[in-house]
């Protein structure tokens, strides 16, 4: 049996890397394809702090993400080993995070912001896609998001983004954008350039890896 065909997808915060990320997968069945996601490797910290602590707590490094049992996770459906993994509640201490059971598919996704840092994640790696956008619409979608989604106040989104979100991304993930097969621009406001690329892309899948 060959081993599944590896897709890395990274992107920055407000990138819209998550709706990339599920119009790619509406072009496949759960057989054909499995997710793995860095945001369920974060080391859990949230029942040990205050709410001031967890304000001022940088997620955005990758010491703060369990990369080992990533990696030995990914190599698990390489190996087409079934893996169950807790869900991450985005550091909320009231969630209760469910387990998921991670079939092994001939089309392996790992997606997240550390992914292309974590080398011998990256070396696994046969297809690299970056997804990019200018950094204000960026700030945008994820005030957006964290205002409406998560109940942060404006100061608080406003200070992770300049202390934490902003030098991670120049740091841990831009310079690795120039070895990436597919770097895409979502500067857009409408779905239908980004389904267009899904499209194309999951084409020559079809045509190349599941024929």
């Amino acid at each position: 049996m060959t081993k599944p065909y590896v897709i890395g997808i990274a992107g920055g915060s407000g990138s819209g890397k998550t709706f990339f990320l599920n119009r790619f997968l509406d072009h496949f069945t759960p057989d054909e394809v499995c997710l793995v996601s860095q945001d369920d490797y974060y080391i859990p910290v949230a029942h040990n702090m205050t709410a001031e602590e967890n304000k001022l707590y940088n997620f955005d490094l990758p010491s703060t993400v369990d990369h080992k049992h990533f990696e030995e996770d990914v190599n698990q459906l390489l190996n087409y080993n079934t893996i169950f993994k807790k869900e991450y509640t985005f550091n909320n201490p009231n969630a209760i995070p469910k387990i998921m059971e991670i079939k092994p598919a001939p089309i392996l996704i790992v997606e997240g912001l550390f992914i292309l840092h974590f080398r011998e994640i990256a070396k696994l790696m046969d297809k690299k896609i970056f997804i990019d956008a200018h950094e204000e619409i960026a700030l945008q979608r994820r005030l957006r998001r964290d205002l409406i989604e998560r109940g942060y106040s404006n100061d608080d989104v406003m200070y992770k983004w300049v202390n934490h979100v902003v030098p991670a991304y120049k740091e841990f993930l831009l310079p690795y954008k120039a070895e990436c097969d597919d770097v895409i621009i979502n500067n857009g406001h409408t779905a239908e350039d980004i389904v267009n690329v899904t499209e194309r892309i999951s084409r020559e899948l079809r045509e190349n890896v599941l024929a």
